[in-house]
């Protein structure tokens, strides 16, 4: 039985990773060049982004309160949704290095991963370094975060 359960829960997953990669790519996201137009707002301005969000961020919104109200997801798994972030000197930093690394790239991580799939070379280039980052956090951060972020 767990069998099946765990089989029809990996085909439903593929199929909304399958339905959002489609979503980037249809709405431009995957494509470097438009980001990057997007957000220079003294040049060649593309608007065409805001749009996407503006349709995103009401499906998100619905999904979120669906998912405060539920204690589980629709196969019975435990949801962990984030309390409230305190701003503190690790989110700053996150923060500008990832606002940073989407300007500069145009790729953020689920746009990139779309594009290294299309053949993108700037992409895989972006996953790469994007994966050496997430190693960084998980086995250099520690140790900076105790020298440098913990109160004394």
């Amino acid at each position: 039985m767990f069998y099946k359960h765990v089989r029809v829960q990996n085909i439903f997953t593929f199929i909304a990773g399958l339905t959002f990669g489609i979503g980037l790519i249809v709405s431009g996201m995957s494509n470097p060049d438009n980001v990057i137009r997007f957000l220079d707002l003294s040049g060649n301005w593309n608007p065409s982004l805001a749009f996407v969000m503006a349709g995103a961020i009401p499906i998100s919104f619905l999904g979120f309160l669906w998912a405060t109200k539920k204690n589980a997801t629709l196969f019975g798994d435990p949801i962990h949704l984030p309390g409230k972030a305190h701003i503190n000197p690790r989110l700053i930093a996150g923060g500008i290095l990832f606002g940073a690394g989407w300007a500069i790239s145009g790729f953020c991580p689920g746009p990139a991963i779309v594009a290294v799939g299309a053949g993108y070379s700037k992409a895989l280039i972006f996953t790469v370094a994007m994966l050496v980052g997430m190693l960084v956090h998980d086995h250099l951060l520690p140790t900076l975060d105790r020298k440098l972020f913990v109160k004394q």
